[in-house]
């Protein structure tokens, strides 16, 4: 099990990957085409940010990463994973489905991230934060998959059954 300055360290992290997360979503929706998409990315970044408000919440890290307000407001961090790789999409012809590509497969890391971070903790509150955002980055995943098919239009996970039977 993690120290509690471990921990600590994990929940600052956390907060950094979250805010990583809500500027990827809402540099990559700029520049997407389509609007169903747009709207798909910018609810993620909302919800990002919520989830490096619980994070900060819960670490007590004013001291190390500022007000969160400020902290949140602040450049994006282009050097972290979920931009540098965002950069690179940019650079190589940049469209919708290679963003959600990218999404889906860092929200999938993410959530195996966070789910072997919680198998880490002891506190049963700091547990639980990683745990409910592992559950939500997950819903990340399968929302961006929809969105994905629909943009690829494939058949719709709703219309499987209608589709099979006829």
């Amino acid at each position: 099990m993690l120290s509690d300055i471990d921990v600590k360290n994990a929940l600052i992290r956390s907060v950094q990957t979250e805010k990583n997360a809500m500027n990827f979503y809402e540099i990559a929706a700029k520049q997407m085409k389509d609007a169903d998409a747009i709207k798909t990315f910018e609810l993620l970044a909302r919800e990002e940010r919520e989830h490096a408000k619980h994070f900060f919440d819960k670490c007590d890290c004013a001291d190390e990463l500022g007000e969160f307000d400020s902290f949140i407001s602040a450049a994006p961090d282009q050097e972290g994973e979920w931009l540098s790789e965002l950069d690179k999409a940019l650079l190589a012809n940049f469209n919708d489905r290679k963003a959600m590509e990218l999404a889906m497969e860092k929200e999938k890391r993410l959530e195996e991230s966070l789910r072997e971070m919680a198998a880490k903790i002891d506190k049963p509150d700091v547990r639980a934060i990683f745990e409910e955002n592992a559950k939500s980055t997950h819903n990340h995943y399968v929302i961006i998959e929809s969105e994905y098919a629909r943009l690829m239009g494939m058949v719709h996970e709703t219309d499987i059954d209608t589709f099979v039977r006829e």
